[in-house]
């Protein structure tokens, strides 16, 4: 079995998108603009966002039986993920998420699992080979914490734990294990506990709290505000270009990918660099409807 550069190891969904001029409040229904089906998921969604940078990329997931399932291995076909350990469940729907797009690029998500349920530390242990000869593994919360945690104990090089969505109850193993913890303003809340994550001093103070619950180093993205990074030794903030948002669905996939592509192919960039490139990648995402269609390619890192 020949080896990937980056390995994903996390969840498959089908992306139900909805565009309405703003998000309904509860109990209300408002008349939408447009609907797509796209092809989504936090796993695959960063995978893609890496392949469409021109990452050599392994996909470990599981998607369902449906109409869906060998739809979503042919798309990551073409789109050249090595789908090897992508699996088809029997009696299992793919997983879904319906997704409300405002006409400010705000989004609303409900996400229902699906295959990505079945997902287990045994089908991490199959895929052994390749995860240890990866140069950069990437990991999100969509699949079960065991997942997660058995995937990093097996990875020897830089591996990137996207904490989303957010846990409240959750193995402290999943903090420290991994080379980077990325979360959102919204989930560096919640793993801290509640800290509040408002600012770009409140965000950097939710990221040392992190430090100090044992991970070695930590990115909270801020959106149009861009990233905050810190470990032991530095800590440091980069702003995201100005653009005009369409959607931000997928927006946190594409700066992993962008970020898990640069760590893995190039071996001198400074984490700031890459944090940097991350965000560009970023922003440009939102600037196009929907997810992994959304996504750059290469010349947006050049």
């Amino acid at each position: 079995m020949s080896s990937n550069d980056i390995v994903v190891v996390g969840s498959c969904m089908i992306d139900f998108v909805s565009y309405a001029p703003r998000l309904p409040k509860s109990g209300e229904t408002i008349h939408g603009k447009e609907f797509a089906t796209n092809f989504g998921g936090k796993g695959a969604n960063q995978c893609v966002a890496a392949a469409k940078l021109g990452g050599d990329v392994a996909l470990v997931a599981r998607v369902g039986d449906d109409i869906w399932g060998p739809k979503y291995i042919d798309n990551l076909n073409k789109l050249g993920v090595n789908t090897d350990y992508v699996r088809i469940t029997e009696g299992v729907s793919i997983g879904v998420a319906q997704i409300t797009v405002s006409d400010l690029g705000e989004n609303q998500i409900i996400i229902v699992a699906g295959a990505n349920h079945c997902l287990t530390a045994a089908d991490v242990e199959l895929a052994q080979d390749i995860i240890t000869k990866a140069a950069v593994l990437v990991l999100q919360l969509e699949t079960s914490q065991d997942v997660a945690i058995r995937a990093i104990q097996l990875c020897r090089g830089i591996s990137i734990l996207n904490g989303a969505p957010a846990l409240t109850d959750f193995n402290p193993q999943l903090l420290k294990l991994p080379t980077i913890f990325c979360v959102n303003e919204t989930e560096a809340s919640v793993f801290t506990g509640g800290l509040p994550v408002n600012n770009i001093c409140e965000a950097q103070n939710a990221a040392s709290a992190l430090i100090e619950k044992g991970c070695n180093s930590v990115i909270i993205t801020l959106g149009s505000r861009g990233a905050i990074y810190v470990d032991n030794k530095e800590k440091f903030h980069v702003c995201s270009p100005t653009v005009k948002s369409v959607d931000t669905t997928g927006a946190g996939d594409a700066f992993i990918g962008a970020l898990a592509f640069l760590l893995a192919t190039e071996t001198n960039i400074s984490m700031r660099r890459a944090v940097e490139k991350a965000c560009l990648a970023a922003s440009d995402s939102v600037t196009r409807p929907g997810t992994q269609i959304s996504f750059p390619g290469p010349s947006i890192l050049q």
